[in-house]
């Protein structure tokens, strides 16, 4: 399905961490496929990111939430919470930005990963979430108040769309993106992944791939890397970020600091198992590219601590602790999980029709 006449899009997503805007890769790369303008806005590490996929986009510059997070694991959540009337500063300084930028750039329709100011009156704008059920792991009431709040933002908008799918046995999410009540004009859009879904069966290295906030980043690293010291067989080694660099490399790690999209996808292909955190834009990869993980959920987050949880009793993904972490014995461990198969191929395609109809009514 194409539309009669292009289109011009404002593709925006959240600026914590990478997962946000790499999930926006494939909307981008259809988008520009069909014909349509596609305006990407964002901060200066976002575009950084984007154009080495897409150079040919417009960029726009974009403040983000720019929230911290504290260096106790345990005050994950309460630091955050304290940080609210910040955020909906940012929510509301979004919302005027994009009331000049729809004016003056004639825009047809607008694509937001979780920023909740991107929404119009008049302008078809959907909202992607892949968490409708919030776990603040302060109790049901809590979790109530918050799930109300959220569905309060998330309905301004004119259709929320949820990366998971809606069937109950083989959905990634679990109870996060399947709560009893939906929102309205909520659609399950399939998985969305940056890598074209293939299975490749190498087993050259085990490779660890790190990301996320500091300082739990930086720990799980050091973690790690005193783990794979004295390992048998290849390991490549991603820091995950360009504040560290390691010296006295061993001649079985191949040791990088960041990589590309493109200079990481054969380094995931070519992996026997890869070691991450268990964050939802990394999960959806992975299942694209049929490869095995060891997730290591960050701890207090309970988003991730939920996700690997689920998915390692669904039999998809081992998952283990950061606290006490013994490499050694997670890769014996690790030998005899089940890895359940899942076919990615059509749920990675399924944001396609939910996409070309949504354009069909700009």
């Amino acid at each position: 399905m194409n539309t009669p006449s292009p289109k011009r899009i404002l593709v925006a997503p959240l600026d914590w961490g990478l997962g946000h805007t790499t999930r926006c890769l494939p909307f981008i790369r259809h988008l520009l496929q069909l014909g349509h303008t596609v305006l990407f806005a964002g901060n200066e590490w976002q575009r950084s990111f984007v154009l080495q996929s897409f150079p040919e986009l417009s960029y726009f510059q974009l403040k983000g939430y720019e929230v911290n997070y504290s260096k106790q694991a345990n005050m994950f959540l309460p630091h955050l919470m304290l940080q609210t009337p910040k955020i909906f500063k940012a929510i509301k300084e979004e919302k005027n930005w994009l009331k000049q930028f729809v004016v003056t750039q004639k825009i047809d329709g607008i694509i937001s990963d979780n920023r909740y100011g991107l929404h119009h009156a008049t302008i078809p704008s959907v909202i992607l979430c892949h968490q409708l059920q919030i776990d603040s792991g302060f109790g049901a009431t809590i979790n109530r108040f918050l799930q109300t709040l959220h569905y309060q933002l998330l309905q301004r908008f004119s259709s929320v769309w949820v990366p998971d799918v809606a069937e109950e046995e083989s959905n990634l999410a679990g109870k996060l993106a399947h709560p009893k009540i939906l929102p309205n004009n909520t659609a399950y859009i399939g998985w969305l992944t940056h890598f074209s879904v293939r299975e490749k069966e190498t087993t050259k290295h085990l490779l660890v791939l790190l990301s996320g906030e500091e300082t739990q980043r930086a720990q799980l690293s050091d973690l790690l890397w005193q783990e794979v010291q004295g390992l048998e067989g290849k390991v490549v080694f991603v820091e995950g970020s360009n504040a560290v660099k390691r010296e006295n490399i061993p001649l079985h790690i191949d040791y990088y600091q960041r990589l590309s999209a493109t200079d990481l996808l054969p380094l995931i292909e070519e992996a026997s198992y890869v070691i991450c955190r268990s964050g939802y834009t990394s999960i959806m990869d992975f299942v694209a590219l049929q490869k095995k993980a060891i997730l290591i959920p960050t701890p207090s987050q309970t988003e991730q601590l939920y996700l690997a949880k689920y998915l390692h009793q669904s039999g998809i993904f081992y998952a283990a602790s950061q606290k006490n972490f013994k490499l050694k014995e997670e890769l014996h461990a690790v030998a005899d999980f089940p890895f359940k198969k899942i076919d990615a191929h059509l749920r990675c395609q399924q944001f396609i029709p939910v996409l070309e109809k949504w354009l069909s009514t700009l």
